[in-house]
């Protein structure tokens, strides 16, 4: 469904991503962990057109989009919900859902939304900056779900939000992926989330993956040495 061959990007004269190659399988949950700094945002950038790559190849379902400008990507079926959420703060719920809808949805947000995120239903005419960091974090994916993607990619998706919503998220990614047959990367630093969803994970540092398992074979000791400072 999804692969990256030989990607290479970075910012300036520094190159941040070497080499950088990964395949996913419909509707496979990856995770890819790793230390601040290690470049698991600057991989999702270039996965989205947010960064340019320098070099390699990225597709979906066998369409090349390394050369696409964001909104075409997400076009091909891609949707990123970025680190710190970037909700518009000033618009209601609802609108910021109606932002991700494609054109032929003529701003009706599909029921399957509220229904994995009720309390996004009950809030739709709250201001986004008036939500929680919880509520705004449900609000992000579910605008980026309405886009109706093919692959899902969640930046640091736990980053200051309390336990108990951590797993609501969980346990949402895992009917999400049941429910639109959908690929999901997520990139994380907190190890028991990824534990609870994911079926393969990859520990990335600096620029390079350097440990890959399957969730069966996991040696979490050693990805908590990789993500220990």
């Amino acid at each position: 469904m999804f692969s990256i061959t030989n990607l290479v990007s970075g910012y300036g004269q520094s190159q941040v991503i070497h080499d950088i190659n990964l395949n996913v399988e419909k509707t496979e949950i990856v995770a890819i962990m790793g230390r601040n700094g290690m470049g698991k945002t600057t991989l999702f950038k270039t996965l989205m057109g947010v960064l340019p790559r320098r070099s390699g190849s990225i597709r979906i379902d066998g369409t090349e989009i390394g050369a696409m400008e964001s909104y075409q990507r997400v076009e091909n079926g891609i949707a990123y919900v970025p680190q710190g959420r970037m909700i518009f703060s000033h618009m209601t719920v609802l609108e910021n859902i109606q932002t991700g809808l494609p054109a032929k949805a003529r701003g009706k947000v599909p029921e399957e939304l509220y229904a994995l995120f009720p309390v996004l239903y009950d809030m739709r005419g709250r201001k986004g900056g008036n939500l929680s960091g919880g509520q705004q974090q449900q609000l992000a994916i579910a605008r980026a779900l309405a886009t109706e993607p093919k692959v899902l990619l969640l930046d640091e998706p736990t980053e200051g939000i309390q336990p108990s919503i951590i797993k609501d998220i969980a346990r949402s990614l895992k009917e999400i992926r049941t429910m639109r047959q959908l690929t999901i990367i997520v990139s994380e630093q907190v190890l028991s989330f990824t534990l609870d969803i994911a079926d393969r994970f990859l520990v990335i540092d600096k620029g390079r993956f350097v440990y890959e398992d399957t969730r069966a074979n996991v040696d979490a000791p050693t990805i908590s040495r990789y993500l220990s400072v």
